[in-house]
């Protein structure tokens, strides 16, 4: 088994939270060599999980070999598509906090501001929850093409070199327009998503439209299907509901792939009819190394 953050691939938890700090320190002769918080790093959560992901500017100022940045690690740069745009928001460092019980996530949450805040600057906080049986907040099943078993992990993880084990992260913030998307007839939604409403079979032949949403991310590259890992969450508030799409891949240059698609970036200049009725506020691009190199990173003293 490829040694990895063992909370990328537990699904079903009911409660997240997503945290995104800067650090703009970092990079500085006056800044320290590695971060605060080897204790969280080490500890486990609770009735839960964490997964800790860097960005390429704050892997590259720790300056250690054993968290070196992988040379495929970038910033998430802005998508500017035919009439739709993908911001972006660059962030140095990413905390996913999920599990069952809400209180200790919370908690864990806390102590890693707490941890951090001589040198961070907490930039996004988002809380996630289970909605239903785990259906977006437009009441679509989330995650229906999800790779399975062993298949999650080729798809999520590096599986060979010296970063094996690792995973890309991108992460953004959607906001959705729930009253527009919710007053198009379900025949009409069902088109936009590329899948039925009620139990998430996909839409074939002429009934499947070229700009669902399905059709513009099952895409395949060189004549191999292009596969991430999904683990996106409802998140928000009635004046703000959306999605905090969270996905982990072997290769950062699937999430581009797929951004150029779903914005008119390709050959067919064909949108995503999704973007009409959901947009991103948020964009970066992050890596979760394995624990080894995850926990080189951090010392504040030895390991309990």
């Amino acid at each position: 088994m490829i040694d990895h953050q063992a909370g990328i691939f537990r699904e079903g938890t009911a409660h997240h939270i997503f945290l995104e700090f800067s650090l703009p320190e970092f990079g500085t002769p006056e800044a320290p060599a590695s971060l605060p918080g080897r204790s969280l790093a080490l500890a486990p959560v609770p009735d839960g999980e964490q997964v800790i992901g860097f960005g390429q500017g704050l892997m590259a100022a720790l300056g250690s070999p054993e968290a070196s940045p992988p040379p495929a690690l970038a910033d998430f740069g802005v998508v500017a598509g035919s009439g739709n745009s993908a911001p972006a928001s660059q962030r140095d460092l990413f905390i996913w906090l999920h599990g069952e019980a809400r209180d200790e996530l919370f908690a864990r949450a806390l102590a890693w501001r707490d941890a951090l805040s001589g040198v961070a600057r907490l930039e996004a906080e988002e809380h996630g929850f289970r909605f239903r049986d785990s259906r977006d907040l437009t009441g679509f099943v989330d995650g229906s093409a999800n790779p399975k078993e062993d298949a999650r992990l080729s798809a999520a993880l590096i599986g060979a070199g010296p970063h094996v084990g690792g995973s890309f992260i991108m992460a953004q913030r959607w906001i959705h327009d729930l009253a527009g998307f919710s007053a198009l007839p379900v025949a009409d939604q069902e088109r936009v998503i590329g899948r039925t409403k009620a139990d998430s079979i996909e839409l074939t032949g002429e009934a499947m439209p070229p700009d669902s949403h399905v059709s513009r991310t099952d895409i395949k590259r060189g004549g191999e299907a292009v596969k991430i890992y999904r683990r996106s969450s409802p998140v928000g508030g009635l004046k703000d509901a959306g999605l905090h799409f969270l996905a982990f891949s072997a290769d950062p240059d699937r999430f581009r792939w797929l951004l150029e698609s779903m914005y008119g970036l390709t050959a067919d200049g064909l949108s995503d009819r999704l973007l009409g009725h959901s947009r991103p506020v948020t964009g970066s691009f992050f890596y979760a190394p394995p624990p080894s190199a995850l926990l080189d990173a951090f010392g504040d003293g030895p390991a309990p």
